[in-house]
């Protein structure tokens, strides 16, 4: 894991260099979900919310649902469902909008948490 961090640091210096703003989203994402399965959660988040940040800002919408639903687990996990549905409900609106197949599964995922809630 540790190999494939460097790469994708690195990999941000050349998106940074060459002003690849959507990139650099999709790398903090990558990034996000190495340390996550890596269990370090806090950087997680930030890096998610980085890249969450990005996507809002240029009007990425289809790679917006990415960090949402992401973020929303990491909620999830951690216990914080109200938190955990302020990031589901956006990222299936999106991907229903979308018509995107991974809806399907964000549904599901905001179902069980409305359930805990």
């Amino acid at each position: 894991m540790d190999e494939a961090i460097a790469l994708y640091k690195k990999s941000l210096e050349i998106e940074e260099s060459i002003g690849n703003v959507q990139g650099k989203a999709t790398t903090l994402h990558q990034l996000g979900m190495i340390y996550a399965n890596k269990g370090e959660v806090d950087q997680a988040i930030a890096l998610y919310n980085q890249s969450l940040e990005i996507t809002q800002r240029i009007g990425d919408v289809r790679t917006q649902a990415m960090p949402l639903r992401r973020l929303g687990d990491l909620a999830e996990q951690q216990g914080e469902y109200t938190k955990a549905i302020s990031y589901l409900q956006p990222a299936l609106e999106i991907l229903q909008r979308l018509k995107s197949p991974d809806a399907e599964s964000v549904s599901a995922s905001l179902d069980r948490v409305m359930r805990n809630s």
